[in-house]
């Protein structure tokens, strides 16, 4: 990998540090970090192609091999990036000097996906949430909703466990339930930078249910409907995050640490939501480091 390709890499990985939850915290093993952050990275830019966040001049476009005139299409760059994956899984395999992917985070995905054996399904699925974005704008209740969280977010838990070995059936099940509460806690801290794109991921039956117009989500603070709204899309998340956070107590040692902390996260993000009286239009609520430890001492604990 030349400098360039590392550095454009690095600026990637660096927006780990903007996520409710740590990554891939210094207390892991340095594989388990590396693996993690792999996954991350590849996550992270699915989600910025998707977007439309890239980095200015092109340079995605050019290692996923789009022609210039189509560095600007988010269909194309997802269509590339998915026969990017493809290469990322027969170079795992021992493909040909040709399958070597192009991009610089797909192929620090390379080893990761070696070691582990990793199936494709989870990546393609992100992608697919990915060309979803760029198709569905609304949701027309919480089952259209919770079908793309099954795309969009599951599966990174699900690759957490493959990462570590510790999938089975039932935390599979309850890594879902806290995936799907962390997404719907990040589009409740996006509501307004959502709509800037013309996406709206609050359900419409919701939104009918507490007499919420969408331009009153464009409003500068929120008002007591709104606010009302929030609340209540709080407590599901808040039931999802405690159906799955059984899963922190089901494995051992630094894994236990590692989801406590993305449980945690997710939970201090909720409480700085309540802590703003549901008013997340000013801009996202985000949640304090004490919040955070709080959070995650709290997951420790817990039984169920």
């Amino acid at each position: 990998m030349t400098a360039e390709a590392a550095a454009h890499a690095h600026t990637v990985l660096a927006k780990a540090t903007g996520e409710n939850f740590p990554v891939a915290p210094r207390f892991l093993p340095r594989a388990w970090r590396d693996d993690l952050l792999a996954v991350y990275g590849y996550a992270r830019l699915v989600d910025d192609i998707g977007d439309g966040d890239l980095a200015p001049g092109g340079r995605d476009a050019a290692y996923l091999r789009v022609d210039p005139a189509r560095a600007d299409d988010r269909l194309a760059l997802l269509d590339a990036f998915e026969a990017d994956l493809h290469r990322v899984f027969r170079a795992a395999g021992g493909g040909r000097p040709s399958a070597v992917p192009g991009h610089p985070l797909l192929a620090r995905l390379v080893p990761t996906v070696r070691r582990h054996g990793l199936a494709p399904a989870p990546f393609l699925g992100l992608i697919e949430a990915g060309r979803q974005d760029q198709k569905v704008t609304r949701y027309a209740d919480w089952d259209q909703l919770a079908a793309y969280c099954e795309l969009s977010a599951n599966p990174v838990g699900r690759l957490v466990l493959a990462l570590t070995g510790t999938a089975t059936p039932e935390r599979v099940r309850r890594s879902d339930a806290v995936c799907t509460g962390l997404q719907l806690v990040e589009h409740l801290q996006d509501v307004a930078e959502d709509l800037a794109r013309d996406r709206v991921y609050l359900p419409a039956a919701d939104l009918a249910r507490f007499r919420v117009r969408e331009a009153d989500l464009a409003a500068p603070t929120a008002g007591a409907s709104v606010r009302a709204l929030v609340a209540f899309e709080c407590d599901r998340a808040q039931r999802l995050l405690d159906e799955g956070a059984p899963l922190v107590r089901s494995v051992r040692g630094r894994l236990r640490l590692l989801l406590a902390g993305y449980v945690g996260g997710g939970r201090a993000a909720l409480h700085a939501i309540r802590a703003a009286r549901y008013d997340v239009l000013p801009g996202p609520p985000r949640p304090t480091p004490r919040g955070l430890l709080r959070g995650t001492g709290t997951a420790l604990r817990r039984k169920g």
